[in-house]
């Protein structure tokens, strides 16, 4: 048995703004991805997942009837017969593992599931985050859902607001291009509860809250308008401004080694950094209009580029 591939996804603008109600982009991200199976000899990852499975499971039989009914008994079958989640999605790399181990399990066992073939329309889409920002609660103690709708649905997803979300295009990639938007690998794995715990300890503080709002939410909302328009000098102008933000005021979020790499860009100007989800660890995104440059500057570094313009 091998279920449908479910995809890792990149939030490219938006990280805690939208807990705010900053804007949003995600993007699926193909290079990652996982499935359901069953194996006769599975591996120790394999019993390891089919443990943490049999958890969720329990977890998602006291979710609200009204809101998402799964064919409960067909689920504890398959996870008794060792079901797991094959994934080659780095876990706390801020790339959406269990966005996608929760789109996978709501497509297979969902009764009455909204489908991507259907007419995506607001209402459903909201919906749809709503189920999954409960069944991802699971993994994460507080999730908005997005994760696994980029997951589900495979295609790049607007934020405008935390009730107004909406499917979209994105500018078509130039293979020539030397703009680049790319991740680094810090080599540490990030926890995402720590981090929003941070934050939220933080948003207590009236200086930080309206730095996210004059600034933090400004410069974001400008970059995902930029990025749409495919206005990339703008985009560059917005990205350095929010990365400026990002290293003065989100500093435990940002690994230690990477203080340096990422005051270097902002006074070089060969690429900006920023986070890539909660951060703490995982990856880091960056955006260079030279990625010649940018490869140069961070030599040693492993680079792994995501999306050319």
């Amino acid at each position: 048995m091998k279920g449908p591939l479910f995809y890792s996804k990149i939030l490219l603008f938006g990280e805690y703004g939208i807990i705010k109600d900053s804007k949003g982009l995600s993007i699926p991200y193909n290079f990652y991805n996982g499935a359901l199976k069953k194996d006769e000899n599975p591996t120790e990852e394999a019993l390891k997942s089919n443990e943490s499975l049999k958890r969720f499971a329990t977890y998602l039989k006291g979710l609200d009837k009204d809101l998402v009914i799964f064919n409960s008994n067909r689920l504890q079958k398959d996870v008794d017969a060792g079901m797991y989640f094959d994934s080659s999605i780095p876990q706390g790399y801020g790339v959406g593992s269990s966005g996608a181990l929760v789109a996978a399990i709501y497509d297979k066992y969902a009764s009455d599931k909204i489908t991507v073939l259907e007419n995506l329309t607001r209402e459903k889409l909201l919906r749809l985050k709503t189920i999954f920002s409960e069944m991802e609660s699971f993994f994460h103690g507080k999730s908005s859902g997005l994760d696994p709708l980029n997951s589900y649905l495979s295609l790049p997803i607007l934020i405008n607001s935390k009730d107004n979300i909406e499917a979209t295009g994105i500018p078509s990639q130039k293979a020539e291009g030397k703009g680049a938007v790319f991740l680094l690998d810090s080599g540490i794995v990030g926890e995402t509860a720590p981090m929003v715990s941070i934050f939220m300890e933080s948003m207590k503080n009236e200086g930080f809250r309206s730095m996210l709002k004059d600034q933090f939410i400004k410069h974001t909302d400008a970059c995902v308008d930029d990025f749409l328009k495919g206005d990339m000098k703008s985009l560059f102008k917005n990205t350095k401004q929010l990365s400026k933000v990002v290293l003065n005021n989100f500093k435990p979020m940002i690994p230690v080694q990477f203080h340096e790499l990422w005051k270097k860009g902002l006074d070089t100007n060969d690429y900006y950094l920023k986070l890539c989800g909660s951060g703490g660890g995982g990856y880091i995104l960056g955006f260079t209009e030279n990625i010649d440059k940018a490869r140069e500057a961070l030599k040693g570094q492993k680079l792994e580029v995501v999306y050319n313009f």
